[in-house]
């Protein structure tokens, strides 16, 4: 057999998986093996180098463990799932036909490392924050499709870090659940319930993405920000952020998963009554913010 140039090793690679099964695993691996030849040719690739790269991968794969994705981190530090969002949310998009005064649907992002199935299920207005780090904060609005009809029992899945940027999965195996839930919104589309105004904070950067990150000169951190999930039979489920509006790194996000539609004042009040009648007893903020789901073609 003719010995193969480098420039014809990728052809041959794709010429060799013949019997495909899955159309769409046919076009993913075909493209991959096609741009993964052509970045090792593009920066000519060394044996010290591609090894050193094996080893990065490997360290990446053993961080990993039921509370820790390092391979999400490092998907998302390289901008790779804020764009595969953007595809999907464009997608589903495309599939929904608009109609005239219909408004824009909710911009999703990144759905992070730190999403933890099982969330505690609670009344609408309860307080998720208490006993934790962090100032009070009230979130409210509505939920409805983008023409303005409201959802009601739409599942909301809220979480984020504390008043000090910890989430409840750094603080060790006794610290259970903190600082998330799971809320329905009622037969106005509406929700409410209290937690924490949250900071800015560093990713993860003590392991091989954190690295990666001091060698490219970045900085790891990410502005303060509310998780939200939304969830409504006959509805694209939406998984985006709540921005915190004064919050700093919302021009560097780590990830770059901020979006302006999803930058929010938090306005601050002195103690006293709450929107919701609660009387507080220290000073605290509210943060408003209307969500629009897209229905499914």
């Amino acid at each position: 057999m003719a010995q193969l140039q480098a420039q014809d090793l990728a052809q041959a690679v794709n010429d060799r998986m013949t019997d495909w099964q899955d159309p769409s695993f046919q076009q993913v691996m075909s493209s991959l093996v096609r741009h993964a030849h052509a970045f090792v040719q593009d920066v000519q690739l060394t044996p010290e180098e591609w090894m050193t790269a094996i080893q990065f991968l490997t360290a990446t794969g053993k961080m990993c463990d039921e509370k820790r994705q390092e391979f999400i981190l490092l998907s998302d530090t390289l901008g790779i799932s804020m764009l595969v969002v953007a595809i999907e949310q464009a997608r589903g998009a495309a599939a929904h036909t608009s109609k005239p005064g219909e408004e824009r649907p909710t911009e999703a992002t990144v759905l992070g490392p730190f999403y933890w199935e099982g969330a505690p299920e609670l009344e609408l207005g309860a307080d998720i924050g208490a006993g934790n780090a962090g100032e009070p904060a009230y979130y409210h609005g509505r939920v409805t499709d983008t023409a303005g009809k409201p959802i009601a029992n739409c599942a909301l899945d809220v979480w984020s870090g504390d008043g000090e940027g910890l989430y409840d999965m750094q603080k060790g195996g006794d610290a259970g659940m903190r600082l998330r839930a799971r809320f329905h919104t009622d037969a106005d589309g509406g929700y409410r319930f209290w937690s924490i105004k949250p900071t800015f904070y560093p990713v993860p950067d003590d392991g091989p993405v954190g690295g990666m990150l001091h060698r490219m000169g970045r900085h790891p951190n990410r502005p303060g920000h509310m998780h939200m999930m939304l969830n409504a039979p006959g509805h694209e489920r939406l998984i985006t952020h709540l921005f915190v509006s004064d919050s700093p790194y919302l021009d560097s996000d780590a990830v770059f998963g901020v979006r302006n539609s999803l930058i929010v004042d938090f306005a601050a009040h002195p103690a006293g009554k709450a929107p919701d009648g609660r009387v507080m007893d220290k000073p605290f903020h509210t943060a408003h913010y209307d969500f629009r789901l897209v229905p499914t073609a």
